[in-house]
């Protein structure tokens, strides 16, 4: 696969926390080679206060981010995607859509900060914690030698990143 600039579509079951997060990441560490996108199977409709406050205190910019239907991305013909990643067991689990561009994909499951209970701090600390996994796993991604890869050592990559600890780093 050649270096050049590349899509990559986050998958979640709600596109309100992980996907978002992922999504964000992405633009940020992406150094204009990798453009991130985000969109659920059952979107919930906004971005998670959790997600969003962590976001925000970690200087990115949530203007352009909305939780949205992958159908969204699978019924237009202007974004391309060279990469689809679920990072959530329940959309990996669900039937996607066909996405224009023949993707390559790979699931990136984290476990979901929504789902924890407990005190606010607590709840903080589980979207912390997915947002270092996440930011881990993109930036092993981002440094992968795309010029040096064939398709199928790319995929191999791709699986293991998603296998990736949640302490471990392999950069």
């Amino acid at each position: 696969m050649s270096a050049g600039t590349y899509n990559v579509l986050f998958l979640c079951r709600a596109n309100s926390a992980r996907s978002i997060m992922a999504e964000a990441i992405l633009k940020h560490e992406g150094h204009d080679h990798f453009f991130g996108y985000s969109a659920g199977s059952h979107p919930r409709g906004d971005v998670h206060p959790y997600a969003q406050e962590l976001l925000q205190s970690l200087g990115h910019d949530l203007s352009d981010f909305s939780s949205k239907a992958m159908e969204t991305y699978s019924e237009q013909d202007d974004i391309k995607f060279d990469f689809v990643f679920t990072v959530c067991d329940a959309t990996a689990n669900e039937e996607c859509p066909i996405f224009p561009g023949s993707p390559m994909t790979a699931h990136w499951g984290v476990p979901d900060p929504a789902a924890v209970t407990g005190s606010d701090a607590e709840k903080r600390l589980a979207f912390a914690e997915t947002y270092r996994m996440l930011r881990n796993r993109i930036s092993i991604f981002t440094s992968l030698p795309f010029k040096s890869l064939d398709r199928l050592s790319l995929q191999s990559e791709l699986d293991k990143i998603g296998q990736t600890s949640p302490s471990e780093n392999r950069e």
